[in-house]
């Protein structure tokens, strides 16, 4: 822990990041309370999994490519973007078939879990946004004469990440269960899907319009 300065500074600023509402978090909260507490685990697990490739692609040097090429980050945005628009057009889809003739064809529980995973990697992995958080929050707390900063940098993403999953994981639980207890029936399943479907477009388009 030596290569690590301010730790206590790292973990409340970490909870607060966490707890402050982003697309991360909008998403969970969406699946959760659209498709419940199972799709909201797997979509946590699958963001997490996508934050792990940008905070390993931080530690290896590669997002400072990114950082620094305005091309690559604008084709990562939009590539982002499009995908979120793309799965709030599918929810849209879903939502208008009728309830009974989608109970009648139950996706696979793997197979349903399989896709919310990859959505969940994706939705993470293309928004470039979280590869220059990594760049710019960790190197804060590693001790300016480090003698391992990767190690240090490692050391610091798997907190921040494992805070973070712990977090999102406890957001899909409360979410789903609130869902759960206030809303019930097919209609309330077509309501959630457009509303998910709604968020996901809103995430889209505001990730297109950022600026770096």
């Amino acid at each position: 822990m030596t290569d690590i300065q301010n730790f206590p500074a790292f973990l409340l600023a970490t909870l607060a990041l966490c707890a402050m509402p982003g697309p991360d978090f909008v998403y969970i909260l969406g699946r959760s309370m659209a498709q419940g507490r199972r799709a909201g685990v797997v979509s946590a697990l699958g963001v997490s999994a996508g934050a792990t490739g940008h905070m390993l692609a931080a530690a290896l040097g590669l997002s400072a490519f990114l950082a620094a090429s305005a091309g690559a980050f604008l084709v990562l945005k939009y590539v982002g973007a499009a995908y979120l628009i793309y799965l709030g057009v599918q929810s849209f889809r879903t939502a208008g078939g009728r309830p009974e003739a989608v109970a009648q064809r139950p996706s696979p529980a793997p197979r349903r879990d399989r896709q919310l995973f990859l959505q969940g990697v994706l939705t993470d992995l293309l928004n470039p946004k979280v590869a220059l958080f990594f760049l710019a929050f960790l190197p804060q707390f590693i001790a300016p004469h480090a003698a391992n900063k990767v190690g240090a940098f490692l050391l610091l993403g798997g907190i921040e990440l494992a805070i973070g999953l712990a977090w999102d994981v406890l957001l899909a639980l409360c979410a789903a269960r609130i869902a759960r207890r206030l809303w019930s029936g097919a209609r309330f399943q077509r309501l959630a899907s457009r509303a998910l479907g709604g968020v996901l477009l809103g995430l889209g388009v505001a990730l297109a319009c950022e600026d770096r």
